[in-house]
């Protein structure tokens, strides 16, 4: 028979040292042996090279047997029972017996291959825990005890009465895997490790997943030789089999790692995982400083020990983290009642102890419109003001947080006196404006477990292999320019206070911008009123004596005086024909004034109604234009009577007064309902009535079509056109005062449309 041994014999180095295969090494340690079976036909494949020292039985007297072979029916069939009954509770070994030894057999399915690890009795009897009492123990721990370190020592001091190790520590990591012991039970003569800190090389991260599967791990002595394990060669096979041992007790440990505990001066170790959200928050080591086997239900004691304390791990966290939390959430409130209740808050009162507080911070300043506030232990103006600038560069319009900002701006090492750690938020909207959260520097002396650099060695042959550390003598380091870590809950309320901050300037500008808007209108409604009355005196002294050229220049005219010569004659006709001009022009203003100013009472009328009073005050005009007007049903709308009679007059007198010459003027007014294209003064677009006024006469030009409704604006000579300019400048404010608009088309010498919008739904006034 072909035998051959499936050791791992890989050299572990810098370049490797990460993905070293410590799952499937090969071999065993030799305090039990271990037995492979094929899942679906129970044939022995795989066998440890020890089983002799056990079995009586040669490795080739087991490879490619079954359990029936080795243990006899009876026993092979209680097992394949045991097995389909407990695959997912191995807490209770199988006790298998040859020749008059017991040995109590866990079993776990690696692949499709079922593995069996036999240990013997190490003192012949089955020890079963008292788990009532451990439990109530525990109980009576979390009872006494509100912070979680203190459990955790009262539970390694309860783990080494247990279990009889030298030593027991409970070992926290850090964000980086850099390991401290929190928690340490020992014996009186052994130096005390509690505090100390070890680096994150000595735990590599596929020895943390292993952890994480697996959370018990026995080495019963460092100086042993592993155990190779053993299948047959089979000539047929394309590659090297190999065995995970992931959930395996006998699994051979590293070389590394041996040498590493070998360096410690330790003999035996057990560890338990600690989880926390299903990651690797810690772990209990236990030392013993010879070798040492421990039974099978005292390991699973200690185990349930491990289970305990990570049922509280979280709890515990998340009771002290809310405790912080209380305390930062009431100094929020606090700041907001403040912020809320005083329009001059930056100003008044940045130098409330509350804003401090809500972070736990030892500085707070804002940078707001160029203008420092200052609050606690914070640098002087020329120091903090440009780091101000560059985080509003770096981070605009956002927030950000870290424990050591020399990281980021490594330029400003001498911040770290007050700034070492901040808490920024930007609160400008694109200007460097923002609000900060300062923490001092802690400088901390970390006592690491030996020197944590000398984990590399360089060989003679110039390759760098990771090695175990030789000293664990204390090894001290200062660590500078960095701050305590900010919790979660300090960076959610100062992140909760900048955005309050931030809509409070943004309200206290909206309200400095209403008070200056309220002025200003008072000033423009004096200035109105003023321009009003003034215009209103002059419009009316005018008319005085206005009337008196007109009659002195009619007696003039009307007199027969043969010593006015007939130029005398034609300048005095030239002065009344510009009196009565100037007249029209101030009648005209006067309409464009009241249209704007008078009070805007609005009635429910029929427009048909008002379009036949227009029809009958203007049919002189019409007649002797022999002009034709028809029109469509006109709606019922609510409206400023005087004013749409004064709009219906000015459209329809205009197209009577540019039509063309030698033809008589046509004139249709339409009515539709639509949706315009857009709206003044509107977001959204909305149905309206829209009335046209379609003509035959002159037209104008297409670039005129908004221009047109201006003041004074006239596109015709006034000698053949007559008028002021201010008609279609009327029509325009009146539809303003009616929620509408008006709007223009033509095509030179083809007519023009003027077409008035009315709002359909809205109810005017």
């Amino acid at each position: 028979m072909n035998i051959k041994d499936i050791v791992n014999r890989e050299v572990v180095n810098l370049t490797n040292c990460e993905s070293e295969p410590i799952h499937i090494p090969g071999s065993i340690q030799p305090h039990g042996f271990l037995l492979g079976i094929r899942n679906e036909d129970q044939i022995i494949e795989f066998c440890s090279a020890n089983c002799t020292d056990y079995l009586n039985r040669t490795p080739e007297q087991v490879l490619g047997k079954t359990l029936q072979d080795i243990f006899g029916k009876e026993q092979s069939d209680q097992f394949v029972l045991y097995w389909h009954t407990n695959k997912n509770n191995q807490s209770t070994p199988f006790v298998f017996l040859s020749d008059d030894k017991q040995f109590n057999t866990s079993v776990h399915l690696s692949g499709e291959t079922i593995i069996l690890e036999f240990e013997p009795f190490p003192d012949g009897t089955l020890s079963l825990p008292d788990l009532y009492n451990q439990t109530r123990s525990f109980v009576s721990l979390m009872e006494k005890h509100s912070y979680l370190p203190e459990l955790c020592q009262d539970i390694s001091d309860e783990i080494r009465a247990i279990t009889g190790y030298d030593r027991v520590m409970i070992y926290r990591f850090d964000a980086d895997y850099n390991g401290e012991v929190i928690a340490e039970s020992k014996i009186e003569e052994l130096n005390s490790f509690s505090g100390q800190k070890y680096p994150h090389t000595d735990i590599p991260a596929q020895a943390r997943e292993l952890y994480i599967r697996n959370p018990l791990r026995v080495i019963t002595d460092i100086g042993y030789t592993p155990v190779p394990l053993l299948t047959l060669n089979d000539s047929d096979e394309k590659s090297n089999k190999s065995l995970d041992l992931s959930l395996s007790l006998l699994r051979s440990v590293s070389p590394i790692h041996v040498e590493y505990l070998k360096n410690m001066g330790v003999g035996a170790t057990l560890t338990v995982s600690l989880l926390k959200n299903n990651k690797l928050w810690g772990l209990i080591a236990c030392h013993h400083y010879s070798p040492k086997l421990l039974p099978h239900y005292t390991r699973l004691s200690a185990l349930l020990q491990g289970h305990f304390l990570t049922s509280q791990i979280a709890v515990r966290e998340v009771a002290e983290e809310f405790e912080i939390s209380q305390a930062a959430d009431s100094a929020l409130m606090e700041s907001l009642i403040i912020l809320h209740e005083n329009e001059e808050f930056i100003e008044e009162f940045h130098k409330s102890p509350s804003l401090l507080k809500l972070a736990n911070a030892t500085g707070f300043a804002i940078y707001y419109q160029g203008e420092i506030y200052k609050n606690g232990n914070v640098p002087e103006d020329e120091e903090l003001i440009p780091l101000l600038k560059k985080l509003a560069e770096k981070y605009p319009n956002a927030g950000m947080h870290t424990e050591q900002l020399m990281t980021i701006f490594p330029e400003d090492e001498k911040l770290s006196r007050y700034a070492a750690g901040i808490i920024y938020h930007s609160i400008g909207g694109g200007t460097p404006d923002g609000v900060i959260w300062l923490r001092a520097e802690r400088r901390e002396t970390i006592n690491w477990a030996g020197n944590p650099h000398k984990a590399v060695v360089h060989t003679d042959d110039g390759i760098a292999r990771l090695s175990p550390r030789k000293s664990f003598e204390l090894w001290l380091e200062e660590v500078k320019n960095k701050s305590s870590k900010w919790r979660i809950s300090e960076i959610n309320t100062s992140s909760s206070f900048a955005y309050a901050l931030q809509k409070h300037i943004n309200l206290r500008y909206i309200k400095n911008q209403e008070n200056k808007n309220r002025l200003l209108n008072d000033e423009l409604k004096a200035a109105n009123k003023e321009l009003a009355n003034l215009n209103w005196i002059s419009t009316h002294d005018l008319k005085e004596p206005i009337r008196k050229i007109q009659i002195f220049a009619s007696k003039v005219l009307d007199r027969d005086n043969p010593d006015l010569s007939a130029q005398v004659k034609d300048s005095v006709e030239r002065m009344r024909f510009a009196a009565e001009k100037m007249q029209v022009l101030i009648e005209d203003i006067l309409s464009y004034s009241r249209t704007g100013n008078m009070e805007k009472v609005f009635e429910k009328v029929d427009l048909n109604t008002i379009l036949k009073k227009v029809l009958e005050e203007l049919a002189e005009n019409i007649e002797e234009k022999k002009g034709t007007i028809t029109f469509d049903n006109l709606p019922v709308l609510e409206i400023i009577p005087f004013q749409i009679h004064q709009l219906f007059v000015n459209l329809l007198g205009n197209a009577l007064k540019f039509s063309r010459e030698h033809i008589a003027p046509v004139i249709n007014i339409e009515v539709s309902v639509t949706v315009p294209e857009r709206f003044p003064g509107h977001l959204d677009t909305k149905e309206c009535y829209a009335i046209s006024f379609q003509d035959n006469g002159i037209g104008f030009e297409k670039e005129y079509k908004n221009r047109i409704f201006d003041v004074f604006q006239r596109l015709h000579p006034n000698h053949k056109y007559p008028g002021t300019g201010i008609g279609l400048s009327i029509c325009k404010k009146i539809m303003e005062n009616h929620s509408g608009f008006i709007t223009a088309d033509s095509e030179l010498g083809h007519g023009a449309r003027f077409t008035i919008y009315f709002p359909k739904e809205e109810i005017i006034g």
